[in-house]
């Protein structure tokens, strides 16, 4: 990685982009100190920057830790309302299923808005699922040492809820259906192959006419003799009812 530009204090959107690159850079070498983080920032910095620098070197001297003279030269040259915005979206941001994307997402908006110490750590917590929780409560003992330990600790305590959803989900499929739920399929089958015969048994065709008798009045018949022969020749009618 290359190493990050001069800063003249010109421009605070200069600022932004460029205390970015510090950050960035200095991940990378994370076992760097206190006290060799803030003379190399001065070697970076020109012009009146590179005078506040000096200023606050001498007035701090041996105080002058990282933690205090990063969140200095923020309020000097930062753009306040990107921090402000980076403040409010990192409140809002919440852990949707993907812990690496959460964290990248969180580190990306925390080089402005630079919560550090509890009010980091409780940004987190806050919206990690209980399962991430208690899986980092499991394997990390004792308080963090650093906002970095504790990064790390929830990061790999999120990898590890997400595989072993991941894996279950496989499981789930490889596993073959319960007892219970074949006899509810071959049920649910038979129940449909039922239906499919009353219906075809209740469309076969037209059915036949009830049958007439010789009495007269009721179901299926005449009302009386006198309608029964209406039009009927007498000899037809006295051949009827002589059989």
């Amino acid at each position: 990685m290359e190493n990050p530009k001069k800063f003249d204090s010109k421009s605070t959107t200069a600022f932004n982009h460029w205390w970015e690159s510090v950050t960035m850079y200095l991940g990378f070498y994370p076992e760097t100190v206190d006290s060799q983080k803030i003379p190399w920032v001065g070697t970076l910095l020109t012009d009146m920057a590179l005078v506040w620098h000096l200023h606050r070197y001498r007035e701090q001297r041996d105080n002058n830790t990282w933690v205090n003279y990063s969140a200095a030269i923020r309020m000097e040259y930062c753009n306040k309302r990107k921090v402000a915005n980076a403040q409010l979206k990192l409140g809002e941001l919440r852990y949707q299923g993907s812990i690496r994307a959460y964290l990248m997402e969180f580190r990306a908006l925390n080089i402005f808005a630079q919560a550090t110490g509890e009010a980091f750590r409780e940004k987190i917590d806050l919206t990690m699922t209980s399962e991430i929780l208690r899986m980092r409560f499991a394997h990390s003992l004792g308080e963090f040492i650093d906002d970095e330990e504790f990064l790390q600790a929830t990061y790999q305590s999120g990898l590890q809820v997400e595989r072993m959803k991941a894996l279950e989900k496989v499981r789930e499929g490889a596993r073959p259906p319960k007892m219970e739920d074949k006899k509810k399929d071959e049920k649910r089958r038979e129940n449909r192959a039922s239906e499919k015969t009353a219906d075809r048994s209740d469309n076969t065709g037209p059915k036949p006419p009830p049958e007439r008798s010789n009495e007269y009045g009721g179901p299926g018949q005449w009302p009386s003799e006198a309608e029964a022969f209406s039009g009927v020749p007498p000899s037809e009618k006295r051949e009827h009812l002589s059989t």
